[in-house]
């Protein structure tokens, strides 16, 4: 508010200084100039007040007449030479105010102020998003269908004004600005109180390495989540201590091997990572055997060191001919007949077109599958934008890295139990992660449920926290009951509970709870809002434990006694 005040000021500088001069000059000339009687006899020149409430509205345009009594020629004469200078100076000051409201600094030291006003208001807690583009996008959309707000700092100003179109459910704060400057990132909330995490998810990693940098700085307490493409960015941001480092291109070769390897272990961790609320992922099973890699670059590293699998054997093309010398490596594009043939591909089982070029990779792909109808094509889509196209062919397995770092990042901030989990699922054999995804896909309609945690302590469940610290037995399955339904079960399951340091995982109903249990829970969203209530709510409660309705009063009783 002061920056935008000052600023005004010195645009105005110049203008308010001729009218006031001109203002002093009139004045001074009215005080001076003798005016004349009814009888023509010489008066006495006006006093500084009656000068000053002339040239005031006289100035003005306003014209009341001449006081307090007719002026003499002398006096007409020298007002009317204040009513031109005046009538320039007023001028110049409009003309002034009108370029003021079209100068870019003004304007964006405006919006600045409005955007720093809004973050200070801010009551909930709230995730500062640096950069919008498809994956901070994807990842805005998703903190919005959850329920949690955030502030964006884009640089692109057509994009911001992309996001003043986008029908968030939330009212949240965004500003053109460089997130890699300090100013900006503070004015951001980096360090409001209800700040919860700083996620730099630009296009450039290395604009991401000086936001993570930014924070750990500037806030060191606070999660910064970082995206990179490059190992030594990577290494880079893990000398000064960021929190999360997401590779796209590592988790999905880590997720493409593990589909190869334990399909039933990744379709559970596809089930729970993926962007709530979309279509369940189709099921992946990518065959062992003898593997084309189009596209030797960072992608390609990835993938040639996750595919160290047992019964895979890799050949890569690559236009430059760079690979590992223990790979079969054959000079092209992938996209001729001649080079994919010398490579294998009448043999072959599966192909990944993964050069930086969507055009080229539906080539590689469409050239493939001409040659060999049944092979396993995987594509690598690098803009969202090709969604047509890639959803035309359907691959039988798309990479898109936006929506990879969307989903690692939404998963990572919103629910801290479920790495902890997910590390638990990669340790487990695929019969369990079979049918633990079963019973996912049968619950949640076709849709990517949710997942969340809730803690069983005073501040967040107060009346189960006091009723397990009061010794009243509560069971897993009876806290999973629908508060609206006594004998129906909320669509959801109980992944793990944390103990102490200790987890349990899918523990049955009969389980009882204890207070300071963390539990990770899987389902809809209506059965979010359901156990929400349950678990601030003491009637809820109570209904859910015993089965009988003492919510309201002596009416709410009888209205509702036949429930």
């Amino acid at each position: 508010m002061n920056s935008v005040f000052f600023l005004i000021l010195r645009r105005m500088r110049a203008p308010l200084i001729v009218l006031v001069v001109l203002y002093a000059v009139g004045v001074l000339g009215l005080t001076l100039v003798p005016g004349e009687n009814e009888d023509g006899t010489a008066a006495p020149p006006l006093g500084f007040f009656h000068a000053f409430y002339f040239i005031s509205y006289t100035a003005t345009t306003i014209g009341f007449g001449e006081i307090p009594k007719a002026f003499s020629d002398a006096q007409r004469l020298w007002v009317t030479v204040c009513i031109y200078m005046t009538v320039i100076a007023w001028t110049y000051s409009i003309f002034t105010v009108l370029a003021l409201l079209k100068d870019t600094a003004f304007l964006q030291t405006l919006v600045a102020s409005r955007f720093a006003r809004r973050v200070k208001r801010i009551q909930t807690p709230f995730y500062l998003i640096c950069g919008c583009g498809e994956t901070g996008s994807l990842i805005c959309r998703a903190f919005d269908v959850l329920g949690y707000d955030f502030v964006i700092l884009e640089k692109n100003e057509l994009r911001v004004e992309e996001l003043d179109m986008e029908d968030f459910i939330t009212n949240d704060p965004v500003l053109a600005a460089d997130a890699r400057m300090s100013d900006y990132l503070l004015m951001a909330g980096l360090r409001h109180q209800k700040c919860r995490g700083v996620l730099a998810v630009t296009n450039d990693e290395q604009a991401n390495l000086a936001i993570a940098i930014n924070v750990r700085l500037l806030n060191p307490d606070i999660t910064v989540l970082a995206r990179v493409r490059s190992p030594l960015v990577a290494a880079n941001m893990a000398t000064f201590g960021t929190h999360h480092i997401v590779d796209a291109y590592e988790r999905f070769a880590e997720y493409l091997a593990m589909a190869i390897s334990s399909p039933e272990r990744f379709r559970l961790i596809e089930i729970l990572t993926a962007l709530p609320g979309t279509p369940l992922p189709q099921v992946h099973r990518p065959p062992r055997g003898h593997w084309i890699l189009c596209g030797y670059g960072q992608f390609g590293s990835a993938i040639t060191r996750f595919f160290a699998l047992p019964g895979v054997k890799l050949s890569i093309i690559d236009p430059k001919g760079e690979a590992p010398e223990n790979f079969q490596i054959l000079r092209g594009t992938g996209t001729e007949a001649s080079v994919l043939k010398e490579a294998g591909i009448m043999e072959a089982r599966g192909i990944v077109a993964g050069s930086d070029n969507d055009i080229s990779n539906l080539s590689i792909a469409m050239m493939a599958k001409k040659l060999n109808p049944n092979i396993f094509i995987v594509a690598r889509q690098n803009q969202a934008a090709n969604d047509v196209l890639f959803n035309i062919f359907r691959p039988d397995f798309s990479m898109v890295h936006t929506r990879v770092v969307a989903q690692e990042c939404i998963s990572i901030l919103t629910t801290p139990f479920l790495a902890r989990f997910l590390g638990a699922v990669r340790g487990a054999d695929e019969s369990w992660c079979k049918k633990v995804s079963s019973r996912l896909e049968s619950l949640c309609d076709g849709l990517v449920p949710e997942v969340w945690d809730v803690k069983i302590e005073e501040h967040i469940a107060p009346p189960v926290h006091k009723a397990l610290m009061d010794h009243q037995p509560i069971c897993v399955g009876e806290l999973m009951r629908d508060n609206a339904d006594w004998k129906a079960v909320l669509p959801a399951i109980v992944l793990m509970i944390v103990r102490q340091g200790e987890h349990l995982l899918l523990p049955d109903d009969d389980v009882k709870l204890k207070a300071g249990d963390a539990l990770l829970i899987v389902g809809r969203h209506a059965a979010r809002s359901a156990l929400h209530l349950t678990l601030q709510n003491a009637n809820a409660l109570d209904y859910v434990l015993t089965g009988r309705d003492r919510r309201g009063g002596w009416l709410w009783q009888f209205l509702f006694a036949k429930r």
